[in-house]
């Protein structure tokens, strides 16, 4: 194994693998009220606002992420 097996290890170790369990649930909850708006109170254009918000929710956990591993990789490298 090599340098670089290494520190991929050693960041695959130190990463905590639930960050983006709380968004993924904030997400599906996301998509239960818009299902509710939409269908159960007629709300269509609220329903559809809501929709959106998943979307908006994933790529801002994902981006927190990237930048927790890029922080780890900059620690190794050091």
């Amino acid at each position: 194994m090599d340098e670089s097996d290494e520190t991929a290890t050693e960041l695959v170790d130190d990463i905590e693998t639930g960050g983006l369990g709380t968004a993924v649930i904030a997400s599906i909850g996301s998509v239960a009220l818009a299902l509710y708006f939409y269908y159960v109170r007629g709300d269509k254009q609220r329903g559809q606002f809501v929709g959106l918000w998943p979307t908006t929710i994933l790529a801002v956990a994902s981006y927190f992420k990237l930048e927790e591993i890029k922080q780890k990789l900059d620690e190794l490298s050091e």
